[in-house]
């Protein structure tokens, strides 16, 4: 099967080109491929798919094989391969997901291919049955307390598309990611689980995000994640709406826009292409 190796600010997935191969088996496939030491190793597997309804169409596996809704940093290496491999031809494309159709706008460099994307994730979703958590559905959870093992940490929670869980710390660098992630990721609230970011605020228009994702531990960047974050700041009154996320593989550029959606803007990069035998 021939594959292809990308990274959008250090969140790597192996790519399958599925206009050209066919995979039966993803969920398997995920855990053997994303194996940085008995695979090729990867944060999940991400098949780059035809559509009825948009240019190309996601699917995205954790490296435990559970399938996401989305990937914000997979999406825009999904639609620099479609680019770069001619599958389409034009630098605004549409990319059909499990959290729905996305707009993506391509910026090519000097070489003719693509190094940044801009995405429209669409409106955060706020409410816990839309994220979804127990509880009220129509009820939103902005600054509430969790108590996790004798500490109480104030969460909000927002989905893109895929639930995410975000709490501000005050020096997320020493934060312990790895004790308290599994345990929020997992914590009864969540029916599908979550994604947990934790958060520095810098100043009004800079943050620095670490995130430990559902199903695949922490990793080194998370689009969806820092689109949560972005509202989750401004809801909370600790940021604008528009802001500058360093996450641990690189910086991402959010705004929640006046038009209700959150734009997405960062890299996309190819790392290698090869084969393996299945």
């Amino acid at each position: 099967m021939k594959f292809t190796k990308m990274q959008g600010a250090g969140n790597d997935y192996v790519y399958v080109d599925c206009f050209r191969e066919t995979v039966a088996n993803p969920q398997q496939l995920a855990v053997r491929l994303s194996n940085r030491n008995f695979g090729i190793g990867s944060d999940g597997l991400i098949l780059i798919m035809p559509s009825e309804s948009a240019d190309v169409r996601m699917r995205m596996f954790n490296s435990d094989g559970s399938e996401s809704e989305m990937c914000g940093n997979g999406i825009r290496c999904v639609a620099k391969y479609a680019y770069d491999h001619g599958i389409v031809t034009k630098q605004e494309i549409t990319a059909e997901t499990g959290a729905g159709i996305l707009t993506l706008q391509l910026f090519t460099g000097d070489d003719g291919k693509v190094g940044k994307v801009r995405v429209k994730m669409g409106p955060p979703r706020l409410t816990r049955g839309e994220i979804p958590m127990t509880g009220e559905p129509t009820s939103q959870v902005i600054a509430q307390p969790l108590n996790i093992l004798h500490t109480t940490f104030a969460i909000t929670s927002v989905s893109m598309g895929n639930p995410h869980c975000v709490i501000f710390v005050d020096d997320v660098e020493s934060f312990q990611v790895e004790k308290y992630g599994p345990l929020v990721e997992n914590h009864d609230l969540f029916p599908r689980r979550t994604n947990v970011e934790f958060v520095q605020v810098l100043s009004r228009t800079e943050v620095r995000q670490r995130t430990w994702e559902r199903g695949a531990g922490e990793t080194l960047a998370c689009g969806t994640g820092a689109s949560a974050v972005c509202a989750a700041g401004f809801l909370n009154g600790l940021t604008e709406r528009k802001i500058l996320n360093h996450l641990s593989g690189g910086d991402l550029e959010l705004e929640w826009s006046d038009d209700g959606s959150i734009y997405m803007t960062g890299p996309a990069v190819e790392v290698f292409s090869g084969e393996i035998d299945l």
